[in-house]
């Protein structure tokens, strides 16, 4: 298992080079820092413009070659530069990633687990009144973008607020001005976290379903029963085990939207986050930091991909016998 491990982690470290390093050449040709000087009175000179874009590694006109080798020296370093404005990237990346952590961690744990046991028990009870209800439901999530549920639950919250007659849910930014006790956070937390955990509980509660459907009537799940193990206990303990293993290797795809929707919640809800950075970043032609937001996503992507590895090992004994 350890070998496996090793092996996977150096491909991923490989992939990390590379999506990275194509991250940033793709920002440096997409993207126009020097636009930023256009709309300014008095423009200043294109001299004074030079110099500042050059002193930042932002420059056009210098060959890309040179400006992503000074890059990946920094990084390397573990220094990704500065922003636009000449401000460090790292000081506000490391800020922005734990915003976005807080939002984005519980909403896809949530999402991930409501949406295999729902899966698991539509499936389960195929043909019924609640496997049509759960398919319905999950079937409507998926229909609708994350930004468009971002909405309907703000919607829904502010009648909530005006029926009872007391703001009992509020949303915009990590907590209230004056008021940073774990509490408030809690509730500024709940509707981000519910857009997302129920994008990502659609998902995986349809796939699930689809899995676990697989081997209801599977040779050794009728050979538990058989040994007198009830339905549930038989579908509980070998079945469900059986069907998560290709639900692993999941996590690592639904990583990517993940990332997506927290990109969404973050604007919607009003969080200072890293996808909030990316799309500011991105109006602005601020390549560094647009390199260094693409960098965290990759390692994100790629750890989940790890995590996916690992919990296959975990539960197929083949491959722990492979490795």
């Amino acid at each position: 298992m350890a070998a496996l491990l090793l092996r996977r982690l150096a491909r991923h470290l490989v992939l990390a080079v590379l999506a990275t390093s194509l991250a940033y050449l793709l920002a440096a040709v997409a993207l126009d820092p020097r636009a930023g000087y256009e709309g300014r009175a008095p423009r200043p000179p294109e001299a004074v413009i030079d110099a500042r874009l050059s002193a930042l590694n932002l420059n056009d006109r210098t060959p890309l070659a040179d400006r992503y080798r000074t890059w990946a020296a920094g990084v390397l370093r573990g220094d990704f530069g500065r922003t636009w404005d000449g401000d460090p990237v790292n000081a506000e990346l490391w800020r922005r990633l734990g915003v976005s952590l807080r939002l984005v961690l519980p909403g896809a744990v949530l999402g991930c687990v409501l949406g295999v046991l729902l899966g698991a028990h539509a499936a389960a009870r195929r043909g019924r009144t609640a496997d049509r209800l759960i398919t319905l439901g999950s079937c409507v999530l998926l229909a609708v973008p994350v930004f468009v549920l971002a909405m309907l639950l703000q919607i829904a919250a502010t009648k909530a607020n005006q029926i009872m007659g007391v703001r009992v849910f509020v949303w915009v930014g990590e907590s209230t001005p004056g008021a940073s006790s774990w509490p408030d956070r809690a509730r500024h937390l709940v509707l981000p976290t519910a857009a997302i955990a129920l994008a990502q509980l659609a998902v995986y509660c349809r796939y699930q379903r689809g899995m676990m459907l697989d081997v209801l009537h599977a040779d050794f799940v009728r050979t538990a029963r058989a040994k007198g193990l009830r339905r549930r206990s038989a579908l509980l303990r070998h079945g469900l085990r059986t069907a998560l293993i290709p639900m692993t290797t999941y996590i690592a795809y639904a990583s990517g939207f993940l990332i997506l929707g927290g990109v969404f919640a973050e604007k919607i809800f009003g969080r200072h986050g890293l996808g909030e950075w990316l799309v500011d970043s991105i109006t602005r032609g601020d390549v560094n930091a647009v390199a260094a937001i693409e960098c965290v996503a990759v390692c994100g992507v790629l750890l989940a991909g790890l995590v996916s590895d690992v919990l296959h090992g975990v539960l197929d004994p083949r491959v722990r016998g492979a490795a």
